[in-house]
């Protein structure tokens, strides 16, 4: 029988693993399925380009994985019983449920938007962690007239990217950034700098160390009681796990995130490997692995190999995941690539302006095309899985 590996989610992590598993492993011995409710591969580390008026191009999954092996199930997974080894998923043309069993399971579900409970944030905000998030602040931003207020609530990549995105593509516009630090307090002095250089050059008003606890449809209300007017609300203060994995039997942090040792196989069911941002992995000192596409595409490399060298009975790979930058664009024309340590604690190198934005393109250009080339840069030989007969005889005969 072959070995059914089932893999939910296609984000980086997700189909980084399927073609990595595909190219790993022979195709008479496995079956790999990718279950994604989207045909086409989003990439979210442009959704901000996307909110602000560009063009994306399209990358479908169809095109993607054409001769891999990879088998494409259009659905959405609505629960996973890790007892029984099955996923049950609703597929998106609308047909009756169905259960998908597995032998190994890659969970890669990723995150979403994290409005964090705060009044009126969900009803009046909006958010780019997702392709129709992105889409309908698109439209929003589209239909307002000049001098419109857009605030943008959340000083980390996400909250920076996204303002000056706006305010490039809108400099009609009147931009502002809250933030309840200080702006890029974690950059070098090189780094906090050059964003305060460009975010003035933008015109973008930024309120530090301001805490917004409510949110109305024309206003956001910060924690010292102060309003600040606000046409749209655009909220990016951080991600949410998927939910799916609190109603299984996985050991889950305090977050929902699936607790994974140095392989990103779950520390309570070895069948099931977490990749991404779903994952709780730790790096190097000690600390947690951030969410982010940095951490994702080395994560599902280790995942990938670790499950073709166990399938295969061969050694399997430890590879430890460092860091090396922290990416930003700021707009189509500047960027800030601050240099880290591998524990991603900011080091006093940063390189910005035009050179920087070249250099954050080439990073999403090249993350972009992992994905959609599967199974190109690898060495081509495939493992053969070792059946379980054999590797019982193997323990038998080492045991005599």
């Amino acid at each position: 029988m072959q070995h059914r590996i089932v893999v939910l989610g296609a984000g980086y992590t997700g189909a980084v693993a399927a073609g990595r598993l595909a190219r790993r492993l022979h195709h008479e011995d496995v079956t790999i399925t990718l279950v994604n409710p989207e045909p086409d591969f989003v990439e979210r580390v442009r959704l901000h380009q996307l909110a602000a008026g560009q063009d994306l191009r399209p990358r479908p999954f169809g095109e993607m994985f054409v001769g891999t092996g990879v088998a494409l199930e259009l659905a959405k997974v609505t629960a996973v019983d890790v007892d029984r080894k099955a996923v049950t998923v609703a597929p998106v043309n609308g047909s009756e449920r169905e259960v998908l069993e597995y032998d190994t399971l890659v969970y890669a579900l990723g995150s979403g938007w994290n409005h964090g409970g705060v009044p009126g944030a969900a009803e009046h905000s909006h958010e780019i962690s997702s392709r129709p998030g992105a889409l309908r602040l698109r439209d929003r931003l589209a239909a307002l007239d000049a001098g419109r207020r857009v605030v943008v609530v959340g000083g980390g990549l996400t909250g920076l990217e996204g303002a000056t995105e706006i305010a490039e593509a809108r400099p009609d516009l009147d931009v502002s950034l809250a933030t309840q630090g200080a702006l890029g307090d974690w950059l070098s002095a090189k780094g906090r700098a050059h964003l305060r250089k460009v975010v003035d050059r933008l015109g973008i008003t930024v309120h530090e160390h301001t805490a917004v606890n409510a949110v109305e449809a024309d206003r956001v209300t910060t924690a010292d009681g102060r309003t600040i007017p606000a046409d749209v609300t655009v909220w990016t203060t951080g991600f949410a796990v998927h939910p799916i994995a609190r109603a299984t039997a996985l050991e889950l942090t305090d977050g929902g995130q699936i607790v994974v040792d140095t392989t990103m196989r779950s520390v309570s069911h070895r069948d099931v490997y977490a990749v991404g941002d779903a994952a709780m992995a730790i790096g190097p000192g000690g600390r947690p692995l951030r969410m982010s596409c940095a951490s994702g595409v080395p994560m599902a490399w280790q995942a990938a190999d670790a499950i073709a060298a166990r399938l295969a009975g061969t050694k399997v790979p430890h590879v430890s995941i460092r860091y090396a930058q922290q990416c930003v664009s700021l707009g189509r024309k500047e960027g800030l690539i601050q240099f880290v340590t591998a524990d991603d604690q900011a080091i006093d190198r940063a390189l910005t302006g035009r050179m920087a934005a070249r250099y954050k393109e080439l990073i999403c250009k090249g993350a972009a095309w992992s994905v959609a080339n599967p199974t190109a840069g690898m060495p081509s030989r495939r493992r053969r899985v070792v059946r379980q007969e054999t590797r019982s005889r193997a323990r038998a005969e080492a045991a005599v």
